[in-house]
């Protein structure tokens, strides 16, 4: 059996809020497997949700760049070794000349650029990771760098028109699409989106919670878990946060009919510093 450290015990706490008793009870019955730990807490109702893993404590910034025309556009995450470098404006200016060449060349070589940096201010830098997004046919690429730069936006949003996009209903509505994205950390765009293995563990874990009641409750339960659970992780069913009694949904759907046009979202990417893609 799997050594139960204190260590572990404590990370098992901190990403579920659970108790030391509990956490350590549910890593001796998992041998240590803390994924699988998190989910019989989660189905004992003890945990309500898994706090993302892999937070580092790495420094950076995390920098975006779109291309002329707003078709195209890149963000990306530079790590370094202490938050001074990461607010030095040569760094920050290095990040925003990364994001450019990504843009120009998805696959370009960075390395003596990362070299020469790293010689010049003397820490440790990374490029993390990166990302792209374009639109083709009528629409554009926005993006979002929250205060600070830990946490960046990039959203393609399509219309039926071109038009559509100079109006200011548009506008707005883009700008809100992107900070409703760096706030409230969807997942996907809609539940079509999802991931169906990430889906069918949300119901195994619901339907554990209530499996000694009437199968005809735990039904509806279920159904209403379920839809609680897509209106925190899609985007389109989240409740937006300008106007919680409304969904963003609601919000591009009245924006399209305002200018007879048909808007939708048709992707994103939420990068925060430290928190990798597949948390």
């Amino acid at each position: 059996m799997a050594e139960i450290t204190v260590a572990l015990i404590s990370k098992l706490r901190s990403r579920t809020g659970a108790g030391l008793g509990n956490c350590r009870k549910a890593l001796m019955e998992t041998d240590g497997d803390i994924e699988a730990a998190i989910d019989s807490l989660r189905k004992k109702g003890i945990a309500t949700a898994a706090k993302k893993a892999g937070r580092s404590t790495l420094e950076g910034v995390i920098t975006q760049t779109i291309a002329p025309g707003a078709k195209i556009g890149v963000i990306a995450e530079i790590n370094c070794e202490t938050d001074f470098v990461a607010k030095n404006e040569k760094f920050q200016e290095f990040c925003d000349e990364v994001a450019k060449a990504y843009l120009d060349d998805p696959n370009v070589d960075l390395e003596a650029k990362r070299t020469d940096k790293v010689a010049e201010i003397g820490e440790n830098i990374q490029f993390a990771r990166h990302e792209r997004l374009e639109i083709e046919g009528s629409g554009s690429i926005a993006a979002y760098i929250h205060h600070g730069a830990k946490v960046g936006v990039l959203v393609g949003v399509s219309t039926g028109k071109e038009s559509t996009i100079e109006t200011e209903e548009y506008k707005q509505l883009v700008k809100d699409i992107t900070l409703q994205i760096a706030a409230a950390s969807p997942v996907a765009v809609s539940r079509d989106e999802l991931d169906s293995a990430l889906v069918a563990k949300e119901k195994e874990i619901a339907a554990e919670q209530f499996k000694d009641k009437p199968a005809a409750a735990v039904e509806k339960i279920l159904e209403g878990k379920m839809e609680k659970y897509y209106q925190t992780v899609c985007l389109v069913d989240q409740a937006f946060v300008k106007q919680p009694e409304s969904t963003i949904k609601d919000q591009i759907s009245a924006v399209g009919k305002a200018n007879d046009d048909e808007i939708s979202v048709v992707g994103f990417h939420r990068f925060q510093v430290g928190e990798t893609s597949d948390d």
